[in-house]
């Protein structure tokens, strides 16, 4: 059977077996990490060995009204997030009110209570379901734990060109882009090309796994994923990808997806041979430029993590945390729970250690 199903909730295991209204939540969903194409992405070419995607719809009125895509493992149910998902939020249909909204997370809460322990990642802190899940699980019964889980760098660049733009940042990082643009531009065979079209793409994927294969890159997890996600975006004419050459070597590759005037880098990488010629920064600004001169972006996004370099580039962190929904009447959640005081105890032990 492709679902199973209660009073109020019903779970399928794949995209096709979604009623229309649920794969509505995910057309309609902002940005690309909930849209239909980023899971038909992650379920060909991100999935753990042995893992199922378990797609939680929730029921009202015989109306499907929330949807939260879920990884089921063999003893374990998590977000269906990846290394690659810079955020995960619980999808509510538009216009629903408060007692809505929190009874259909109250529901969701139910069917985690059955799992001693779901983790959910990769959630916003701004997220406006976050309170709704956080009431509906307590309402549930369940305990919830948070952590936090990583950084994102982000800036509003509304109605800004380049130069603006590169006034704001920072002054040694605006000289260190000025310098090194005036040094790339008098390179006789450097090149920058921006392919964005489908039939560019055999270009694009032989260019990334080119430069990755030569970057200081740890390999991939899921080493088909990066160029099965451009293909994607670049039919979904989101796709803005990045290439600087010096004569026939792709050096620097960054992979852009531009949505709704969003702009966010998901990967990128350079060939430290070239390292001298500073070819992230190098490619970098020329994205920023571009996208800012003629894509007219109006936020730029700098993914997953808190890597130094982005602080100049974007001003603005947003934090992504993680949640633990913990049913402490199962012997799972009871364990967990007492996992987590003895770590607590620990920690304050430390802490007490370390100023005595």
């Amino acid at each position: 059977m492709p679902f199973t199903s209660c009073a109020d909730l019903q779970v399928v295991t794949t995209l096709e077996h979604l009623p229309p209204e649920a794969l509505a939540l995910l057309d309609d969903a902002p940005g690309i990490f909930a849209s239909r194409s980023w899971w038909q992405v992650v379920l060909a070419h991100a999935m753990p060995a042995g893992a199922t995607p378990a797609f939680v719809q929730i029921r009202s009125a015989g109306r499907v009204v929330a949807l939260l895509p879920l990884l089921r493992t063999a003893n374990r149910l998590t977000s269906l997030t990846t290394p690659y998902s810079c955020d995960y939020t619980p999808l509510l249909a538009a216009g629903l009110d408060p007692p809505a909204r929190l009874a259909a997370m109250t529901a969701f809460a139910r069917f985690c209570r059955g799992h001693g322990m779901v983790r959910l990642d990769a959630l916003p802190v701004e997220c406006s379901a976050l309170e709704d899940l956080r009431a509906g699980a307590r309402q549930a019964g369940l305990r919830v734990l948070h952590f936090e889980h990583f950084g994102n760098w982000q800036e509003e660049v509304k109605g800004l060109d380049w130069s603006t733009y590169l006034h704001r940042r920072p002054g040694a990082l605006r000289e260190t882009i000025r310098r090194r643009l005036r040094r790339a531009e008098k390179l006789p065979d450097a090149r920058f090309d921006l392919l964005t079209e489908p039939d560019q793409l055999d270009i694009a994927a032989g260019a990334f796994e080119s430069v990755y294969r030569r970057s200081w890159k740890q390999p991939e997890p899921f080493p088909s994923f990066n160029v099965a996600l451009m293909r994607a975006m670049a039919t979904q004419r989101t796709l803005r990808f990045g290439l600087w050459s010096i004569g026939a070597d792709p050096v620097a590759v960054q992979i852009w997806v531009l949505k709704d005037g969003h702009a966010i880098v998901l990967k990128l990488a350079h060939d430290e041979a070239f390292k001298a010629h500073s070819p992230g920064t190098v490619l970098t600004a020329l994205m920023l430029r571009h996208l800012l001169d003629h894509d007219h972006a109006e936020h730029i996004d700098f993914g997953r993590g808190d890597d130094a370099y982005k602080q100049g580039w974007a001003t603005q962190r947003r934090r992504r945390i993680g949640l633990l929904l913990i049913n402490p009447r199962s012997a799972a959640g009871a364990a967990h729970l007492l996992r987590h005081a003895a770590g607590r105890l620990r920690d304050a032990l430390r802490r007490r250690t370390a100023t005595a």
